[in-house]
């Protein structure tokens, strides 16, 4: 192992611009990127996986101390997967295992696709292979849905959808930052039975509004591509997650012939917060798995 994978945080440039990332943990490499775009990397560290993997989060372009590109309008999925690339470089293994939550999960499939011989499995969390105008109506009607799931709450749900419909529409950094933590209760099953675990999360999430603005700029659909796909695949979905919901999570295991699917009956877009001790136990499993074949 090279010095790249010792623990703690390192970085890298590409596009001339430096890209952070971090390694904790002990096993197997798997390089992990978080979603958004635009959002904090630490909202998807994963302590217990650590006990199995050694994990490299990636700490986007874009956000927290990793550089800011040129063209505001760059941060295209490609950009990202050449990012992603220039990591994969950087810490000297044959190959690793990969995964991605949300829009990280559109930049591994696209990964996956682009550079198969560097990939020996693929994690593929609340994520979707389209991002058209059925996925974004479907987004729609899930928040629509939350307040109906939490009658008790009704308000407080109503609130947090709001919120993150007016983080859509954020100008600056800090207005998006609010808007996210305000929506934070809508990302997960039952946000108020478990406010104690969960509001350190919350509180702790910040965004950056300039690639988050740029997510539409280019259409996402790998739907067709994904049948020549043949790196083993693990499909992770909440059964509540208003975002990247159980029929996005089909479409990809349908997709790709060598997957397995996992739908967390009690989570919603965050099962490794949600059910942390199946999740674990899943990724674990599926990295052990085809380590052995």
């Amino acid at each position: 192992m090279g010095d790249a994978l010792a623990q703690g945080t390192h970085t890298t440039t590409v596009y001339g611009i430096e890209q952070r990332f971090h390694v904790a943990g002990h096993g197997p490499v798997c390089v992990v990127h978080p979603g958004g775009p635009g959002l904090n990397w630490d909202y998807l560290r994963m302590p217990e996986l650590e006990q199995h993997l050694r994990l490299v989060y990636v700490e986007p372009i874009g956000t927290g101390g990793s550089g800011r590109l040129a063209d505001p309008h760059g941060y295209h999925v490609s950009t990202y997967v050449n990012v992603l690339d220039a990591v994969v470089s950087t810490l000297s293994a044959d190959q690793v295992f990969l995964l991605g939550h949300g829009h990280g999960g559109l930049v591994a499939q696209r990964y996956g696709l682009d550079h198969p011989d560097r990939v020996a499995g693929l994690v593929l969390y609340a994520t979707s292979p389209v991002t058209g105008e059925q996925f974004q109506q479907s987004l729609l009607a899930g928040l629509a849905a939350f307040p109906t799931r939490h009658p008790r709450r009704r308000e407080q749900a109503a609130a947090a959808v709001r919120a993150f419909e007016q983080a859509l529409t954020a100008t600056d950094d800090e207005g998006f930052s609010r808007g996210v933590r305000a929506a934070w209760p809508a990302a997960v099953a039952d946000y108020w039975a478990h406010e104690h675990r969960y509001a350190p999360v919350r509180a702790g999430t910040r965004g950056w509004v300039v690639p988050w603005r740029a997510r539409r700029s280019a259409p996402f659909d790998v739907q067709r591509e994904l049948g020549r796909l043949d790196t083993p695949t693990l499909v992770l979905a909440g059964a509540h997650d208003p975002f990247f919901g159980p029929r996005w999570a089909a479409l990809l295991h349908e997709a790709v012939r060598d997957s397995g699917l996992l739908v967390f009956a009690e989570s919603g877009n965050l099962p490794h917060l949600e059910q942390p001790a199946a999740f674990t136990g899943a990724v674990a499993d599926f990295v052990h798995l085809v380590g052995t074949q």
